[in-house]
């Protein structure tokens, strides 16, 4: 009897955890847009990508190494975390910065929503995988989505056309950085090891871009500059990962579906805190969005 009701509470206090888990990945996540908003006021964007990566890359690399004394990198494996570091670091989230100076913190945060179907989609088209209609309903639902929500944002000076492409551009960067990931074989080397160095030479590749760009004038140190920065470097880039992969080891199909609160709270976030518009288009657009995103995790789940 009390076998069994030890085993009801371990449940009970489990639930909670996969629940508070979930819920703070969902509100971490599309922070991230918000945050680079604000830093954005204060810092160039390779500024602001070159102290974000370093002082998260660091952090995880002195925890891997120094903490949990876990082994470096070998041989080929060095390549590996190269060429992921270029696309999931230097790239993607290089030009994401670069494209939120242009776009709304909410619909930056919508597009990375729809990460999972364009993954879906390339992964189709590279290994020759035949190409499900239900994918291809997917992504119109999810663009149509991102495109209604960005209409009326472009009378208002919230997005641009370019700013709207240079994002979608970052999705299908980032997309390929995950297909390459899931295909390499990363052997026995421990997922803060992968994350610290990607982290960090995919900074590292983008020394050039700041110093061919760098402009003391634009650049106003202090807090409300270091503030964001440290905000995208601790609680998103390492707090929010591992959030995310505890999530994907308890149940991948389940950790999935808080995706789906990921572009709600960034929405929500972007109204209050830079008092952006949420408009019946921005309404509907994300509900499209969201559609296409559970169509596309439903027949993954099945």
């Amino acid at each position: 009897m009390k076998q069994q009701e030890d085993s009801g509470i371990k449940k009970r206090s489990t639930g909670w955890l996969w629940f508070l888990t979930g819920t703070g990945f969902a509100i971490l996540w599309p922070s991230a847009a918000v945050a680079t908003k604000f830093g954005l006021q204060h810092a160039q964007p390779f500024v602001i990508c070159i102290l974000r990566f370093f002082i998260a890359g660091l952090l995880m690399l002195l925890l891997a190494h120094g903490v949990l004394r876990k082994r470096l990198p070998q041989k080929n494996e060095w390549k590996q975390l190269a060429i992921y570091g270029l696309l999931n670091i230097s790239l993607y989230l290089g030009l994401y910065v670069l494209a939120m100076r242009n776009v709304s913190a909410g619909l930056g945060s919508l597009a990375i929503a729809t990460n999972p179907v364009l993954i879906n989609l390339m992964a189709s088209l590279i290994f020759g995988h035949r190409l499900r209609i239900i994918t291809i309903i997917s992504l119109v639902l999810c663009m149509t989505g991102v495109l209604l929500a960005a209409w009326p944002l472009f009378t208002h000076s919230y997005a641009t056309p370019g700013g709207i492409s240079l994002l979608m551009l970052c999705m299908v960067i980032y997309s390929a950085g995950v297909i390459y990931f899931s295909r390499q074989n990363w052997g026995d080397l421990h997922i803060l090891t992968i994350n610290g160095w990607q982290t960090l030479l995919g900074g590292v590749f983008l020394v050039p871009a700041v110093i061919a760009t760098y402009n003391p004038a634009k650049n106003n140190w202090g807090f409300n500059m270091l503030a964001p920065i440290l905000w995208l470097a601790i609680p998103v880039s390492i707090l929010g990962v591992q959030l995310w992969l505890y999530l994907l080891k308890d149940n991948a199909v389940k950790a999935s579906f808080w995706l789906f609160l990921c572009p709600v709270f960034g929405f929500v976030i972007a109204g209050i805190m830079m008092n952006e518009p949420i408009s019946f288009f921005t309404i509907t657009g994300m509900l499209l969005t969201l559609s296409g995103l559970y169509l596309v995790q439903k027949y993954k789940s099945e």
